[in-house]
């Protein structure tokens, strides 16, 4: 993984952070330009996610024989533990103390639903969010994982045309039938083709790095982003979703600047942690520090955000790396292709 990639994950996971502290502490009600731009332009970090996650994808399984069962396997190893973990600490705070987090719901069809990426309305009527609301995000996760996976069964000049179409057709035709859900009709998940179509050209012809290019688009992507005000549909992907993938471009443009730097790196690979975690963080730091204790919602943000960061240091170290490397020994390795393959 590109050291430049993981800064710029690390950006995202913690930009959604502080757009859900304004959730949280605040109601998305702000008081001066700051609060304003998280409370609106926050979400943005799931949009670089997934361009990311299509570029990270591409690039990782270059090069390597994969099956399709071996693929998924590898797949639900490295994302399935920490979100099941992290969504039955949010059901157990439901289910004994739903004061905590008061605008959260809990069923055990939703649960069940939640467990398999199965998209479904939440217990407290808000939307298609699972019970960690967070992780509606990996409904659109699995579902590129199962699309990619299938496209490996096809030739290999054929995938990446198999792939872009069966994600085109889910999301026009599919999505709108009943046997798969509407929620899959969000033009998001097209953000996924933007970083797959990254990974291609970078794993082919690579990409220069640069002094000034770099930061000069990702002045532009951020210029561009912060225009929008909470798009939604179409207008999200144009506004904010090819942006972020000028960013990830960018960022990679910046790889000779940022590729020894330690502490992007491990932050970079705490991310998925720190997405999972911060809002069962900041709903307990809510409950306990700022309606029990009184304290201000910026001193409760102070003491949540380092909880935050160590949390995600130990989730990544003793439930995404150990426990997933356990799990991988008794997964097949994949073979690197030949040359002649």
């Amino acid at each position: 993984m590109l050291i430049s990639v993981q800064a710029l994950r690390a950006l995202a996971a913690w930009i959604v952070v502080f757009h859900h502290f304004m959730q949280v502490f605040f109601g998305f009600e702000a008081d001066n330009w700051v609060e304003y731009l998280f409370s609106t332009r926050g979400q943005v970090g799931v949009d670089i996610f997934f361009v990311i996650s299509g570029f990270v994808i591409t690039v990782s399984t270059r090069g390597k024989s994969l099956s399709t069962p071996q693929f998924l396997l590898h797949r639900l190893v490295r994302i399935v533990p920490a979100y099941w973990l992290y969504t039955a600490i949010t059901a157990a705070i439901l289910y004994f103390a739903s004061s905590v987090m008061p605008e959260y719901g809990l069923s055990l069809k939703g649960l069940l639903m939640s467990l398999f990426f199965i998209p479904t309305e939440n217990p407290a009527g808000y939307g298609y969010y699972p019970i960690l609301p967070v992780g509606w995000t990996l409904n659109f996760e699995m579902l590129f994982y199962v699309v990619f996976a299938a496209s490996l069964m096809l030739k290999r000049q054929w995938r990446l045309w198999g792939l872009v179409l069966a994600i085109v057709v889910i999301n026009t035709l599919f999505a709108h039938q009943p046997f798969i859900s509407s929620f899959y009709t969000d033009p998001i998940i097209f953000e996924f083709l933007l970083g797959v179509g990254i990974g291609v050209i970078y794993s082919r012809h690579g990409l220069p790095g640069g002094r000034w290019w770099p930061i000069v688009l990702a002045l532009t992507s951020l210029g561009t982003i912060l225009a929008f005000n909470d798009p939604s549909g179409m207008l999200r992907f144009v506004a904010w979703g090819l942006p972020g993938a000028a960013l990830v471009i960018a960022f990679i443009g910046m790889e000779p600047r940022l590729g020894h730097n330690r502490v992007v790196k491990a932050m970079g690979d705490w991310s998925y942690s720190t997405y999972l975690l911060h809002v069962i963080v900041l709903w307990s730091g809510d409950y306990v520090l700022t309606r029990q204790y009184g304290l201000s919602p910026y001193l409760a943000l102070a003491i949540c955000v380092p909880i935050i960061a160590i949390g995600s240091w130990l989730s990544y170290e003793f439930v995404e790396k150990k426990l997933s490397r356990r799990l991988k020994r008794y997964l097949p390795a994949p073979r690197r292709q030949t040359a002649t393959a």
